[in-house]
């Protein structure tokens, strides 16, 4: 069997390639994979037996790979939090998992799996991974509107006038003037999903930011790129040396 893993955050990853070897060992394990473009790479040269895939990849939804190559084969998805997705993929029979991965629950995925290609169920479970495919291709659209709070005002802000989002004891919204609000999500990963990439970039694990609010750029001596915001007081952010090739391809557009 052939397992394909594609998952953007390296030490994750490992941990998950290690859970996989134990339980399946006599699998080929190819990945990580971390990025929409090396997946559909990928998966245009060889196809898995089955793919574990985190919803969110280095360069977007992991979706997006899977709408426009059409997969034949069962998918095992992973996610930090999403409640959205997860409804979605119960409703079409789709295993998940939540981070961190269990390996009771793993081993309970690919038990379904082995169970699926013994029999006729997995006919049933490519026409509901087909159907969910189709109606996230024909029904995607990012979140316009926001909602956070400021003490126990409840605000409701367009993403025009969002600069960055910010991880600190809480997830917080920053407005372009430079107020910050508490926003009710949990992680930068649940609010990544429901940004339009060409307007919003995951630049490290604290900050996503918009680029309407990037006031000027400049690389340090190890590669890494500063990104001074127009706040005040303006925040540098830092992008590391391994997103700083995909940061100046997004700002280019």
């Amino acid at each position: 069997m052939k397992i394909l893993v594609l998952e953007d955050e390296r030490l994750v990853a490992e941990s998950l390639m290690k859970l996989v070897k134990q339980l399946e060992p006599d699998a080929i394990i190819e990945g990580p994979v971390a990025s929409v473009k090396e997946a559909k790479q990928s998966l245009s040269q060889s196809v898995p037996d089955l793919i574990i895939s985190d919803i969110q990849l280095a360069d977007g939804i992991a979706l997006d790979v899977f709408a426009e190559t059409r997969v034949k084969c069962p998918i095992i998805f992973t996610t930090a939090y999403n409640e959205y997705a997860i409804r979605a993929f119960k409703v079409n029979s789709i295993d998940y998992l939540l981070k961190p991965i269990d390996k009771a629950e793993l081993k309970a995925a690919f038990d379904k799996y082995h169970s699926l290609k013994a029999d006729a169920g997995s006919e049933l479970y490519m026409q509901q991974l087909n159907e969910l495919l189709a109606n996230y291709s024909s029904n995607k659209k990012y979140k316009e509107r926001f909602t956070a709070h400021l003490g126990r005002n409840i605000v409701l802000m367009h993403t025009d006038d969002i600069a960055c989002f910010s991880k600190e004891e809480v997830i917080y919204l920053q407005h372009k003037e430079g107020k910050k609000f508490i926003t009710d999500f949990r992680s930068l990963d649940e609010i990544e999903e429901l940004l339009d990439p060409g307007i919003f970039f995951r630049a490290n694990r604290q900050y996503i930011i918009a680029m309407p609010y990037i006031d000027s750029m400049r690389s340090d001596e190890t590669g890494k790129i500063i990104v001074k915001m127009k706040l005040s007081p303006a925040p540098e952010i830092i992008v590391s040396k391994e997103k700083a090739a995909q940061f100046r391809k997004w700002v280019e557009g």
